[in-house]
């Protein structure tokens, strides 16, 4: 980790688009002896709203963090700002939520362990006992949580008692095979990152390679979104496509479009840790 990485806040603005914002932005910054390392923003013309992203070394400034969020409220109110700002210090807790497919999971464990995941995974939890091992091989705590077919009531209220317990910021369903009730969904919204095997809005729902099989398609590919009480309907983050051929059978369509889900769920997950995600009505802006 560089120096940088080590005093950096990451401030993240939308709001109406206005004259004056960026200026406004960049002197408050200037002005406390900060400077941007890394500057995004886009504006949505038709709907008349400004994003942006700022990374800001704060190694010469003469205010921290605590001060720096006190301070900008000011420019805030000003332009009735939705924001929030990051200590990149402090790495955000994601515990990840699994079943029985393990090709996710140890793909996030093996980036994490490499450091190429800027977070901390507490726990996981499994509704099966499979990856326990794989995961404490890791030094992670495993959490069986079994699902029972009929009500799941106890085992979601289970699940959130753990969640909060380790104080997770985020959660990640790495091919967790069981629909989170509204509940989960709302309590944690725009925190809970899903990576669905298939290109949606095609094929949503359970054992799309079986469908996209039977289309005859000549790609498949893999979604990576938040998680919301719609059924596979929620913010998209990620996503990207392989070809397939009519000598594809079912099981290497399966094996390709894992490939997929690997390296697209770490990219999403990769761009929700930094912050470059901003999720406004069900689209998102992703400053990548």
């Amino acid at each position: 980790m560089g120096s940088h990485e080590m005093t950096t806040l990451t401030l993240v603005i939308s709001c109406k688009d206005t004259t004056g914002v960026i200026a406004a932005v960049a002197s408050f910054v200037a002005e406390r002896g900060g400077s941007f390392v890394e500057s995004n923003h886009h504006t949505d013309i038709a709907a008349g709203w400004f994003f942006m992203r700022n990374v800001i070394d704060i190694g010469n400034m003469t205010i921290d963090a605590d001060k720096f969020k006190q301070e900008f409220e000011f420019i805030a109110t000003q332009f009735d700002m939705t924001w929030y700002l990051r200590d990149n210090r402090v790495k955000p807790k994601v515990t990840i939520l699994a079943s029985k497919a393990s090709h996710c999971l140890s793909d996030l464990l093996y980036r994490w362990k490499a450091g190429e995941l800027p977070c901390e995974i507490p726990c996981v939890i499994s509704n099966h006992e499979n990856l326990r091992s794989m995961v404490e091989w890791h030094g992670i705590p495993f959490h069986h949580v079994p699902t029972p077919k009929g009500d799941k009531t106890a085992a979601f209220e289970m699940t959130t008692d753990i969640i909060d317990r380790h104080e997770s910021e985020s959660i990640v369903l790495a091919r967790y095979m069981q629909i989170l009730p509204a509940a989960i969904c709302n309590r944690y919204a725009g925190q809970v990152i899903n990576i669905h095997h298939s290109f949606l809005p095609s094929f949503i729902g359970a054992d799309p390679y079986q469908r996209a099989f039977d289309r005859g398609v000549k790609l498949i590919g893999a979604t990576c979104h938040y998680v919301t009480e719609d059924l596979d309907e929620g913010p998209i983050i990620e996503q990207d496509v392989i070809r397939v051929g009519h000598n594809c059978d079912r099981s290497e369509m399966i094996r390709r479009g894992r490939d997929v889900e690997r390296a697209v769920l770490s990219r999403g997950l990769l761009y929700h840790l930094e912050d470059r995600v901003i999720v406004h009505n069900n689209k998102t802006i992703v400053f990548s």
